[in-house]
């Protein structure tokens, strides 16, 4: 007989615990930003496949029964039309992705570890939509609320933005400033705090997600093609 296919639930009963990004983390990508070279590579990609990749795999696959399936970033950059030529990324990033270019985010850096959420792309419609929702007395004022909300419990503002106002909106609009974005990002910080290294590293990457949740879901309803 052949045996039934494993289930998404099995494989995750059986996935690896989440205990922390080790200090070789950190260690391995201080020192590929000094040495980002093959060489260097292949010398040391056991240390990113048991210290980077698998605890990256093993805190999201904890939190996909919450969030969705993530995405884990390949190491390779694309230079085929980049200045810069180094090989690979400093950095393991990670992405839930709800909607068209919006999620969650958690990355893990020579800078520690940092969550984010929102959306990093738009054009076109989808653009078009968000600004109108910007615009708009009812869902714009609820945007400005969440986006201040976030800043004041320590998230940081990003996202590409227009110099100057978007066609068709006064430069003295109320929301001008979330008019200028081209892509929105709220993100925090946890640096090299110890907890990034112990299983406590997953409810503060949780409890980062389900504060950005009201933002991500905003970003659904009105960031759409």
């Amino acid at each position: 007989m052949t045996p039934p296919p494993t289930s998404r639930a099995s494989a995750q009963a059986g996935a690896a615990e989440f205990t922390g990004f080790p200090v070789a983390a950190l260690d391995f990508y201080d020192d590929l930003e000094v040495d980002n070279t093959r060489s260097f590579w292949e010398a040391h990609k056991a240390v990113y496949a048991e210290s980077v990749r698998a605890p990256m795999t093993a805190l999201c696959t904890a939190l996909e029964p919450e969030f969705g399936q993530a995405k884990i970033f390949r190491p390779f950059r694309d230079v085929r039309f980049a200045k810069d030529k180094t090989p690979y990324k400093t950095h393991q990033g990670a992405f839930v992705q709800v909607a068209p270019a919006t999620g969650w985010y958690v990355e893990l850096s020579p800078r520690g570890l940092r969550t984010g959420a929102g959306f990093y792309e738009a054009a076109g419609t989808r653009l078009a939509s968000f600004r109108e929702a910007v615009a708009h007395d009812r869902t714009g004022p609820e945007l400005e609320g969440l986006v201040a909300g976030l800043v004041e419990q320590g998230f940081e503002l990003g996202g590409e933005r227009l110099k100057t106002s978007p066609r068709g909106f006064d430069a003295d609009h109320a929301r001008i400033e979330l008019l200028r974005h081209k892509s929105l990002t709220l993100g925090r910080s946890h640096g090299f705090e110890p907890v990034i290294h112990t299983a406590a590293a997953l409810d503060l990457v949780r409890e980062d997600w389900q504060t950005l949740r009201p933002l991500v879901e905003w970003l659904q309803r009105h960031c759409q093609d």
